[in-house]
C-alpha cells in the first residue's frame, strides 16, 4: 500500500509540531515565584514547600517561595492579583481571601477577576476542641452547658471573620445557644492560652502541634469541620453528622495564578500540581499533619470559589458579622 501524501505537507506539518513543542517549552519561566499568604513555619508554608520542591524537579525550573503574610491572607494574594501574568508569580493560599474577606471589606482586589485558580492542593480541618477550663466530653455537652449558662461558655477563634468565628455564628443561629466569642490575632498565643484553660472551646485548623495536644489529653476533640471524619481522628463526628451541616466547613487551599496568566501555562501548571499531588511523599506530609489532598481541574476550582463566595456573602449578611 502506499500513500501520495505531499512531501511539502509533511515537512510544514512537523514544523508546526516542533515549533509547537519549542514554544511551550519557551513559555515555562526558568524561575517562578511562589508567593505564600502565610508566615513560614506553619501547616501551610511547609506544604508549599514541600510542593515548590516537586515543581521546581517537574518543571526543571527554580521555584521559590516567599513569604507574604497578613492581614487573613489578603497581603499575599493582592501580590499575587498585582503581578505580572506571565506565569513567573504563582500564590498558594486558602480561599478565605477569595470568598469571605471581600464581604468585610478588606480586599483590595477583585477576587473573581484578578486572580485565576489553577488547582486546589487539600483541605485543612476545622476542629472543634475543648480545653482544661471546661469538663465538656462531647459536642451535645457543650450545647447543654450553653444553653444552660447563656454567654458563659467562651469560644476563642484565629481573629473576628476568621473560618472559626463562621462555624461559630452557624452554630449560634442554628442550634439557639449564646455563647461569647474571643477573637485572637493568629493562632500562636490562641493555642498556648487553651492550653491554659483561658476559655472553654478552640476552634482551629488542624495541624501537628494541635495534634500533639490532642494525644497529650490537654485539648478533647469534640468535632471536626470536615468531608468525612479523619483518619487520625476516627470517633470524631463532622458536624454535618451531628446534625449541623452549614457549619461544617473546612480551609480550602490552593494555587492561584494572576488573571490573564496565559491559560496554556495554567494548564501546564494544573497537570504538574496533580502530578505532584499524586506522589505517596507529598501525600503522606499532607496527611501526616491531618491535611487531606484535593486536585482536580482549574474550572472545577474556580467553581468551587464561586459558589463560596456566594454562601460566604449570605452567611455574613444574616449573622451581622463584621471586619476588625
Amino acid at each position: 500500500m502506499s500513500f501520495n501524501f505531499p512531501v511539502h505537507r509533511i515537512a510544514l506539518a512537523l514544523g508546526l509540531a516542533l515549533s509547537a513543542g519549542v514554544s511551550q517549552a519557551q513559555v515555562i519561566p526558568k524561575t517562578i515565584r511562589l508567593v505564600v499568604a502565610y508566615p513560614a513555619g506553619g501547616v501551610s508554608d511547609v506544604i508549599a514547600r514541600a510542593l515548590a520542591d516537586k515543581l521546581s524537579a517537574q518543571l526543571g525550573s527554580t521555584v521559590g517561595v516567599e513569604n507574604k503574610a497578613g492581614a487573613s491572607g489578603t497581603i499575599g494574594m493582592d501580590a499575587v492579583a498585582k503581578a505580572t501574568p506571565d506565569g513567573a508569580t504563582l500564590g498558594f493560599s486558602a480561599i478565605s481571601p477569595l470568598v469571605l474577606n471581600p464581604h468585610l471589606g478588606k480586599s483590595p482586589f477583585d477576587p473573581l477577576k484578578d486572580i485565576a485558580p489553577v488547582v486546589s492542593v487539600m483541605y485543612s480541618p476545622v476542629l472543634l476542641l475543648a480545653t482544661p477550663a471546661t469538663g465538656t466530653r462531647d459536642f451535645q455537652s457543650l450545647l447543654d452547658d450553653a444553653r444552660a449558662r447563656p454567654g458563659a461558655v467562651r469560644w476563642a477563634t484565629s481573629g473576628q471573620a476568621s473560618l472559626g468565628h463562621v462555624v461559630l455564628e452557624q452554630l449560634r443561629a442554628t442550634a439557639k445557644v449564646d455563647i461569647t466569642h474571643i477573637p485572637y490575632k493568629g493562632g500562636g498565643q490562641q493555642l498556648n492560652d487553651a492550653i491554659g484553660g483561658q476559655f472553654e472551646i478552640l476552634s482551629t485548623n488542624a495541624g501537628p502541634t494541635v495534634a500533639a495536644q490532642i494525644t497529650a489529653g490537654k485539648l478533647r476533640p469534640l468535632a471536626v469541620g470536615a468531608p468525612k471524619r479523619l483518619d487520625n481522628l476516627p470517633k470524631v463526628a463532622t458536624l454535618s453528622e451531628l446534625g449541623y451541616p452549614a457549619a461544617n466547613v473546612s480551609s480550602l487551599f490552593g494555587v492561584f495564578a494572576p488573571a490573564g496568566t496565559p491559560s496554556i501555562l495554567i494548564e501546564k501548571y494544573n497537570v504538574e500540581i496533580n502530578k505532584a499531588l499524586a506522589s505517596p511523599d507529598l501525600r503522606a506530609k499532607l496527611q501526616s499533619t491531618d491535611n487531606v489532598p484535593t486536585g482536580g481541574r482549574a474550572e472545577e476550582f474556580a467553581n468551587e470559589i464561586a459558589s463560596e463566595y456566594e454562601s460566604n456573602g449570605r452567611i455574613v449578611r444574616a449573622a451581622g458579622i463584621k471586619g476588625d
